[in-house]
C-alpha cells in the first residue's frame, strides 16, 4: 500500500511538473497598435515593422504581434477602449496627446518598472515629460522630430536669392519663385485642419512672440496674418488647407513648390524619389523682429491598462528604447533620439548637411502641452487657421473665438 502512495505521489509530481513546464514554454502573444507610414521600403513603419521582427526573434518567450491603424482612427479606438477594456497590450501616441489618454486611462502606470530599468536619467526632459502626469509615468518616449525649410538651391539660385531667413525674405523669395507658367508655388506648408496644421502653424505664432494661452494677441495676428498674406498674393496655394504634410513634400518632390515648410522623416523621400535634386534645409523664417522658433514632434510607446502581462511588456519597450535600438530607428527613419547616450552615438546628426540643421533647430523645438485636453485646443486652432485660409473669417475674428475656446480649457 505504501508504494501504491508513493508511486501515485511520484506521478502526481511528474503531471505537475509537466503542467508547470508547458505553461513555462507557452509563448506570450502581446498586441500593439502604430500608425508609422508603410509606403515605401524606408519609412518609418517599414524600419519598425523590422525593430519588431528582431525582438520577436532575438527570444522565444515574447511575440509582439503589430498592427497599422491611421492616426484619427487609433485617436478614435482608444476612446472606445478607454470605456470597453477593447484596447491593445501596448499603444503608439502622438507625444501631445498622451496627457488626453493617460486622464482617459487607456495606459498603466510603469513608474516602478522604468525606476528598476535604471536608465530614465539618459531620455532628454521634454520628451519624458510629455509621459508623466502627476509625477508618474507613463510610457517612454520613441522619436523627436522638428520642422525646418526645404528650398530648391537650382530655383534660388536662378532667382538670384539666398535662403531666406525673416518673413520679409521669405515673402520676396515665395514671390519670385512662383511661376504661373509651369504652375509652381513659391513655398508651401500643410494646412489641414487637423493635428498636422496645429504642428505647422506652431512656430510661427512663436517666433512672432505669441503664447498658447493669448492665441488672440498681437503675435499669433501677425502671424496668421503673414501667412494669409502669402495665399492672397498667389505665393502659396490656397488648396493647402487640403495638403498633409506627406502631400507637401510630393509637391516638394515633384517641383509643384519651390519652397515647404516639413520634418526629417521625410528627407529619405526626397533623396529616393527626387535622386537628382539639389536642395537643402534651412531654420524656418523668423518674424523680422522675432526669434527662431520650431516645434517639437514625435511619438510615445505605452502599456495600457489592459495588458495582463506587464512585465513581458516591459521586456519589449525597454528592448525598442534601448539605446542601439533607438538610434538606428531614428537615424534611418530620419528622426532623432529623445535619448542623450544615442543622439551622441551616430555622428549623422553632426556631420550631414541636412541633419545637422535638424539637429540645430531641435534647440529651438517647443513641445506642444502637454495638457489632458490637448486634442480641443489643437482642434481649436487648426480651425482657425482653416477659417482664415479659406476666407470664412478674419484672422482677428477666427483667433478670438479659438482663444475663448483655449482659455476656457487652460481654466479648468
Amino acid at each position: 500500500m505504501k508504494k501504491l502512495l508513493a508511486l501515485l505521489l511520484s506521478l502526481c509530481m511528474m503531471v505537475s511538473i509537466v503542467a508547470v513546464s508547458a505553461v513555462a514554454d507557452e509563448k506570450i502573444e502581446l498586441t500593439l497598435w502604430h500608425y508609422f507610414g508603410v509606403d515605401y521600403d524606408y519609412s518609418d513603419g517599414s524600419i519598425f515593422q523590422k525593430d519588431i521582427d528582431n525582438f520577436n526573434a532575438s527570444q522565444d518567450r515574447i511575440n509582439i504581434s503589430y498592427e497599422f491603424v491611421s492616426r484619427e482612427d487609433l485617436m478614435r479606438q482608444y476612446q472606445m477602449g478607454a470605456i470597453s477594456g477593447e484596447l491593445p497590450d501596448i499603444g503608439m501616441v502622438d507625444n501631445p496627446d498622451m496627457a488626453s489618454y493617460i486622464q482617459m486611462g487607456v495606459f498603466t502606470d510603469i513608474t516602478d518598472q522604468l525606476n528598476a530599468w535604471g536608465q530614465l536619467d539618459q531620455f532628454f526632459t521634454g520628451p519624458l515629460n510629455s509621459c508623466t502626469q502627476d509625477g508618474r509615468i507613463y510610457g517612454l518616449p520613441h522619436n523627436s522630430n522638428c520642422l525646418a525649410l526645404f528650398y530648391d538651391k537650382d530655383a534660388l539660385d536662378a532667382a538670384g536669392l539666398s535662403v531666406p531667413t525673416t518673413w520679409t525674405e521669405l515673402r520676396a523669395a515665395a514671390k519670385a519663385l512662383t511661376d504661373p507658367a509651369t504652375g509652381r508655388y513659391g513655398f508651401a506648408i500643410s494646412a489641414v485642419k487637423n493635428e498636422e496644421g496645429t504642428f505647422q502653424f506652431i512656430p510661427w505664432f512663436l517666433s512672432s512672440g505669441g503664447k498658447l494661452e493669448e492665441l488672440n494677441g498681437q503675435g499669433c495676428v501677425d502671424a496668421l496674418s503673414f501667412l494669409n498674406s502669402l495665399i492672397e498674393d498667389g505665393s502659396m496655394p490656397r488648396d493647402i488647407i487640403n495638403w498633409t504634410q506627406g502631400d507637401c513634400n510630393n509637391q516638394f518632390i515633384s517641383g509643384g513648390v519651390a519652397m515647404q515648410v516639413n520634418g526629417p522623416w521625410n528627407v529619405s523621400s526626397v533623396n529616393e524619389m527626387a535622386p537628382d535634386k539639389n536642395w537643402g534645409v534651412a531654420l524656418i523664417p523668423r518674424a523680422d523682429d522675432g526669434v527662431n522658433a520650431s516645434v517639437l514632434g514625435g511619438e510615445n510607446f505605452g502599456i495600457t491598462t489592459a495588458c495582463e502581462n506587464v512585465d513581458a511588456a516591459m521586456e519589449f519597450l525597454t528592448y525598442l528604447m534601448s539605446k542601439e535600438v533607438s538610434a538606428d530607428f531614428c537615424e534611418v527613419a530620419g528622426k532623432f533620439s529623445p535619448r542623450k547616450d544615442a543622439s551622441e552615438s551616430k555622428e549623422i546628426w553632426v556631420v550631414d548637411p541636412i541633419f545637422s540643421v535638424f539637429a540645430e533647430n531641435m534647440n529651438y523645438a517647443m513641445p506642444r502641452g502637454p495638457h489632458p485636453r490637448w486634442p480641443e485646443i489643437s482642434t481649436a486652432i487648426s480651425t482657425a487657421e482653416h477659417e482664415v485660409f479659406t476666407g470664412s473669417k478674419d484672422v482677428q475674428t477666427a483667433l478670438d473665438e479659438a482663444a475663448a475656446t483655449v482659455s476656457a480649457i487652460l481654466a479648468q
